[in-house]
Parts: structure tokens; sequence; C-alpha cells
């Protein structure tokens, strides 16, 4: 059985060798992958494209083939140039918002992704790491360092728990993906790397528990909004731990906690679409709909 890896660890070694978390990931998986940390840099580049791409292809308002989702990320982003509009949650958490809804929207209209860490949590890590690019004009980079960064986290999560909703729920898709995304922003920011640690842990902790219950079976519903949710919470988190906030349980806790909750979720919650949402009135007539359509 492969040993679990530890945040911790990778957070003290950063530490002590005067780096930050990114610059020190980017060379241990250069390191681990046998490969060049430019060779490494490029992979992470060019998966940046593809988030871009992605969030581009989500403006354009495409609806799924079921019908279910689509359009959400342009209306919001519509809203925001409207004369009365004002944005309760503000400039930088409403781009991102709009970013994750958007690259989740691409996923469910058969688009193309970087499931990180699943096609289910794609919109989370894109929406956070390229809005804040965007809003503070940051290289690239540093943003495929802060990728480097978010796939060591999700290395962790997955050695330590799960990445799978159908066996630990969605707090280990969209709750891996925040806490990912968390790190990331943190390393974006010039946090260092303790705080890119507890941001992590932070996020992980306001996901604990949460369920896999598509409506219809479908990558869909709540999914998208979840992916703006979790959006959300990987940036309350990153700015907590960016002001010296810590978390009173250490990450690696957080991650086993999750995957012991995991094991106790009743399988009705972990993407069988027969428990939550997927049970209520209307996610049952919403199944027998799309049952109804020619899916592919």
């Amino acid at each position: 059985m492969e040993q679990k890896k530890s945040l911790e660890a990778f957070v003290r070694e950063a530490e002590a060798g005067g780096r930050s978390l990114g610059a020190f990931c980017l060379a241990q998986q250069a390191l681990e992958m046998e490969c060049t940390e430019e060779s490494l840099k490029q992979a992470l580049l060019d998966r940046l494209q593809v988030m871009r791409e992605a969030i581009a292809e989500g403006m354009e308002g495409k609806r799924s083939r079921s019908g279910l989702v689509g359009g959400d990320a342009k209306k919001l982003s519509a809203a925001a140039s409207t004369p009365n509009w004002r944005s309760p949650a503000g400039a930088n958490v409403h781009l991102a918002i709009v970013y994750a809804m958007a690259v989740a929207e691409a996923n469910a209209g058969m688009g193309r992704i970087v499931a990180a860490p699943t096609a289910g949590s794609c919109g989370v890590l894109p929406g956070v790491v390229c809005s804040l690019g965007e809003m503070f004009a940051l290289p690239d980079d540093l943003l495929a360092e802060a990728l480097a960064v978010a796939g060591v986290i999700g290395l962790v999560i997955a050695s330590r728990a799960t990445l799978s909703g159908a066996e630990g729920g969605c707090q280990a898709e969209c709750g891996a993906a925040a806490a990912m995304a968390a790190g990331a922003a943190v390393n974006l920011l010039g946090g260092s790397p303790e705080m890119a640690g507890q941001a992590a842990a932070m996020a992980m902790k306001n996901m604990l528990g949460l369920v896999c219950d598509p409506v219809a079976g479908l990558v869909e519903v709540p999914c998208v909004k979840r992916n703006a949710g979790a959006a959300v919470i990987a940036l309350a988190a990153a700015e907590m731990a960016l002001a010296g906030i810590k978390s009173v349980i250490p990450a690696d806790e957080v991650f086993d906690s999750m995957r012991e909750i995991g094991n106790a979720m009743d399988c009705r919650y972990r993407e069988t679409a027969t428990g939550g949402l997927a049970a209520t009135p209307t996610g049952k007539l919403l199944w027998q709909t799309v049952k109804n359509l020619e899916m592919p």
C-alpha cells in the first residue's frame, strides 16, 4: 500500500529551504516525474491555456444536452454591466464565480476541460487562479507555479482520502478542489508555504460532509453552482490564511477526517443519484424528463 503523503511535510521542507511552496512543488514534482522543471512548467502552462479556453467556451452560453444547465455564467457576467448592478461579493469574487461556472458549464456541454481534480469539480481551480491572475495582472509563470501547488495538495488528498464522489461524496471533489485552489491562491499572492497549507485545511474544513447527489445522474445540477460556491470558499480560506489565521486542526488530519466521513456516508449520497437533491420531487421529475431525451 502506498505510503500516505503529507502536506505538512511539503510545507516544512519548503520553509526549510527558504522557497515558496510553488517553487518547491515544481522542483519536487519534476524530480519525481523524472523531467526538467522547464518541461513540467510548460505542461502546466498548457493546462492553464485549456482552462482559459474552457472559460471562454462557457461564457458563450451554450446549454448542456439535457438542457438543465448552461448560460448562467454569461448571465452573471452580463449582470455586472447593467446600470444599477451592485455586487454583494465584490469584483474579485464575482469574477471567480463567473469563471468557475463557465468552466463547469463547458464541461456539461461536453467541452474540453482540465479535470482538477475531477470533471465534476473542474471549475473551482481555474475560477480562482484565472480570476486572480487577471485581477492582479500576474505573470503566467506564477500561475503555473500555483497549479503545481494545487497538484501537490491534490496528491496528498488522494493518498490520504479520495478524490472520487462515488467514494467520498462531493467533499472529495469540490472539497478537494477548494483546498487545492486555496493553497494555489495563497502562493499566487505571495503567502508563505505555511499559509498555503493553512488555507488548504480551512477550505476543506468548510466542505466536510458535502454529499454527491447529481440530479438525473448528470454532472450538471447541483454541480455547476457548487463549483461557484467552492471557489468562494477557497478565496475565503486564502484571505484568512494570508492574514495569519490558522486552522486549529492540521491539514493532514482534516484530509484524514474527510476519508472517515466518506466511509460513513450512505451510498445514496455518493454519486448514485438516489438521495439528496436527486430524490426531491423536482429532481425525480427532471430525471424522467431527461430519460425521454435522446442522450448520447
